[in-house]
């Protein structure tokens, strides 16, 4: 088995997160409370807790583009990614950051994406066509 990682992250509706990560994203629900919800995330454990401060603390430039911070996501290949963002698209989520490539014909050369959930926590999705790419310098 594999390293997991486990990330808790708040959310201003349970609801709303159950509808966006279980419906949307299609995350496997794990165990709940009232006050939070565990997700499977490509293989990773994410929970969803109540709470209220929520959203987008800060934007840095990458590549001229304004990426929110924080953010977490996946790093899936160049097809899962491609998969991802049609269905992504086909059920309507709005993007921060469309699918494109960054750094194109440079090292780190990667697709990615951003979007937000309903409590304004940014997600991205990333993927490479050379994994040796993930952490060149």
């Amino acid at each position: 088995m594999n390293n997991l990682f486990h990330l808790a992250f708040p959310v201003h509706n349970l609801d709303e997160a159950r509808n966006f990560y279980g419906g949307i994203l299609e995350c496997e629900e794990g165990r709940s409370s009232e006050h939070w919800i565990d997700f499977n995330l490509f293989g990773h454990q994410i929970v969803a807790h109540l709470a209220d401060n929520t959203g987008i603390v800060h934007h840095n430039e990458v590549d001229s583009k304004n990426v929110p911070v924080p953010h977490f996501g996946i790093v899936l290949t160049m097809d899962e990614f491609n998969k991802f963002a049609e269905k992504l698209k086909a059920k309507g989520v709005k993007f921060v950051i469309e699918p494109y490539i960054r750094f194109k014909g440079e090292v780190g050369e990667q697709a990615t994406m951003f979007f937000l959930d309903p409590s304004g926590n940014a997600l991205e999705f990333k993927a490479f066509a050379d994994f040796s790419q993930v952490f060149a310098k």
